[in-house]
């Protein structure tokens, strides 16, 4: 067992194990000194991870020598259980946490850029493979592994919130996927699915009962056929829409995470489930502004809003994230393929597809506002937000914001853009993180429109109803 020691008076980072004779070592008196690596149990490494996770979903990104001080104070909130923290009770100060001698830590001369930082904890953590010394901390590894932490715990609260919904099926019907299991044959059933094994032995078992000589040939009955299960395996295509608005940053009412930060737990909550148990499955995250991008889905967590200012970037256009997502949809092979808008609000933007638009626009409202940006611009725009934004969707964005309401000309485009992709058959549904009125009515006469679903969820509630919503959705039990 190993422990590790951070101590006020002691001016070096310091290593005690216990032998197997229940003797205390240190590392001043380990012959194999430069061996040894302290370890944290599962439990501890677990919280930390938690924690990473937490801070890694946040707006305004710690720094690293940050994260190892609120480590470090979680470490120490975790002292006196000494069933969960393997820390020596001779600790005298949180801020002792991140003391420790250069000359015992790994040196200058290690070639591994994560290994020459100087912070305990977290070089720890990095060896381990869960982070990387860069501005994006999370190595995948880290990212598929706390965010199975994440998942876990959303389908455990399901589990005891809900009577309903995550329930094993205990009988299939027929279907395009055969399985182990068999039942038992019905005659309008399909014949080719005969468990042959299976109806030989209940076939035997039966004239064993009547009969102690059991010759070959006989006869089989009716009643011994089985036959395999199987089930109808619907292969679905999803892309996530999860609006960067700045008024996604606004904190919810009814948890201590912000609307995007909400959103972004949700969708790495929906991703770890697709990898984990329908890898088959696609699906797809857009983060959109006035202009969409194509998300990698390791870097969910690391999505900002855009900022008000002079590219425009933080107005609100349906056209741009339906667009790119028709796009990825009609070269997916799934059966059934879907849109979800995640929003806080209202339209306030929509393409200019060619002069005869723009004409109309300038000659109802002369002080129209677009904007288009250059390469320059977009190449500084996509740097600040770690986007690769799309500009084959449209060049000329028309900018609209009404209070509560949605210009007419921007309406009519969403309107259209969405009506493309219901021809496509392409289903869209839209989730409103939102307490604004104006907003639902909206939404709910634009998906009448399409025949797609409107849903207020409360932020606090997102990554479940997601979770359950793709659920509901994947299998088609018949």
């Amino acid at each position: 067992m190993v422990k590790f020691i951070y101590g006020k008076s002691i001016k070096k980072f310091l290593y005690s194990y216990i032998d197997n004779n229940g003797k205390k070592n240190t590392s001043d008196n380990n012959p194999n000194n430069d061996q040894l690596n302290f370890e944290l149990e599962d439990s501890v490494s677990n919280e930390l991870l938690k924690m990473i996770g937490r801070e890694s979903l946040k707006e305004n990104l710690i720094s690293l020598n940050e994260l190892e001080q609120k480590l470090g104070d979680l470490l120490t909130q975790l002292e006196g259980d000494k069933n969960n923290l393997p820390i020596n009770k001779n600790l005298n100060n949180k801020k002792d946490l991140t003391n420790f001698d250069k000359s015992v830590s790994s040196t200058k001369e290690e070639s591994d850029k994560g290994n020459n930082l100087e912070f305990p904890i977290l070089r720890k953590l990095i060896q381990k493979g869960y982070l990387k010394d860069t501005k994006k901390w999370l190595t995948h590894k880290g990212f598929i592994h706390i965010g199975e932490k994440i998942l876990q715990e959303t389908l455990q609260s399901l589990m005891n919130k809900s009577t309903s919904g995550l329930h094993e099926t205990k009988t299939f019907g027929h279907g395009s996927i055969i399985l182990d299991s068999s039942k038992k044959y019905e005659i309008w059933e399909d014949f080719k699915n005969i468990n042959v094994n299976q109806t030989i032995l209940n076939s035997v078992y039966r004239l064993a009962k009547t009969d102690k000589n059991i010759k070959i040939p006989f006869e089989i009955d009716v009643a011994d056929f089985e036959q395999y299960e199987t089930f109808h395996d619907t292969r679905v295509g999803v892309v996530y829409c999860i609006d960067l608005s700045s008024t996604m940053r606004y904190s919810s009412l009814y948890t201590d995470l912000s609307r995007i930060e909400a959103a972004k737990k949700a969708l790495w909550n929906l991703f770890i489930l697709n990898r984990k148990f329908f890898p088959n499955d696609s699906i797809y995250v857009i983060g959109f502004g006035a202009l969409a991008s194509k998300v990698n889905p390791y870097d969910i967590p690391y999505l900002k809003t855009f900022e008000p200012g002079s590219d425009f970037l933080h107005y609100t256009n349906y056209q741009a994230a339906l667009r790119i997502s028709r796009r990825l949809l009609l070269k997916d092979l799934s059966t059934n393929r879907r849109v979800v808008l995640i929003t806080d609000g209202h339209p306030s933007a929509c393409f200019i597809d060619n002069k005869i638009e723009y004409d109309t626009i300038i000659s109802e409202k002369p002080y129209s506002n677009f904007y288009s940006p250059n390469s320059q611009e977009l190449e500084k725009a996509n740097g600040k937000s770690d986007l690769h934004l799309d500009l084959k969707s449209g060049e000329i964005v028309y900018l609209c914001y009404r209070y509560k309401q949605v210009d007419p000309y921007v309406a009519k485009k969403t309107l259209l853009e969405a009506k493309t992709c219901k021809k496509s058959n392409i289903n869209i549904d839209t989730i409103m993180i939102s307490e604004d009125d104006s907003l639902w009515g909206y939404v709910t006469d634009f998906e009448k429109q399409v025949s797609g679903k409107a849903y207020y969820i409360n932020p606090s509630d997102i990554d479940k109803v997601l979770i359950q919503d793709y659920l509901s959705t994947k299998k088609n039990l018949i």
